[in-house]
């Protein structure tokens, strides 16, 4: 089984969505992130990870509000923003780290 940390460690870009269920604004994440997969396909790999499911994982990066999304490589945290963001702000966040 795959672990959050061999997911962040990939060579390839891995978007973090940490969300809420219960989180409107995470809802419409949703519909950004399904278009930024079929803009960027297997170059970024999206995942989402539910706060109140893996509260120590959400923890240890200092999730304190919902949603936040993190940019990773080889686990490295390369961007990080809380809050609704467009599809347009998070192409100009990712792009520059394509390689």
């Amino acid at each position: 089984m795959e672990t959050f940390n061999d997911v962040i460690s990939e060579d390839r870009l891995v978007l973090v969505d940490f969300f809420a269920t219960w989180c409107q604004p995470c809802k419409m994440m949703h519909p950004v992130l399904e278009q930024l997969k079929g803009t960027f396909g297997d170059k970024v790999r999206i995942i989402k990870v539910d706060v109140d499911k893996y509260g120590q994982t959400a923890a240890r990066y200092g999730i304190q509000a919902v949603p936040t999304l993190m940019l990773f490589r080889k686990g490295q945290i390369l961007w990080r923003q809380s809050g609704m963001v467009s599809k347009a702000d998070l192409q100009t966040a990712i792009t520059p780290f394509l390689q």
